[in-house]
């Protein structure tokens, strides 16, 4: 699992790659509450990457979406993989983080 970060003055934007597994998750947990930081107005997950998503994973989303709620940032999550979209559309959680999913063209759901 790596995680690359980039800041544009209080937003942040974190490229996760790899998986977002129970294997993952705590180091990730670790990485991503560490960028919630005093004065972070904005985290964008750049999820195009993640390859498989398991209950961990998505627990730790949720997690993200309620310290942003507590702590006063915004979070945006974009570009979902074909993982992070069918677990999405699976519980229905699209419009629980209110960002758009935008569905490739070329995805062969099956």
């Amino acid at each position: 699992m790596t995680v690359k970060a980039k800041k544009n003055n209080e937003t942040l934007q974190v490229i996760i790659q790899d998986d977002m597994t129970i294997y993952h998750a705590l180091s990730l947990k670790e990485t991503l509450l560490g960028y919630c930081q005093p004065g972070l107005q904005e985290l964008q997950l750049d999820l195009s990457a993640v390859t498989e998503i398991d209950s961990a994973g998505l627990q730790l989303l949720l997690l993200l979406k309620a310290e942003a709620h507590q702590r006063g940032f915004i979070l945006h999550l974009f570009r979902h993989s074909e993982a992070v979209i069918e677990v999405f559309e699976l519980l229905k959680l699209g419009t629980y983080f209110g960002d758009p999913i935008v569905i490739p063209a070329t995805w062969k759901k099956s």
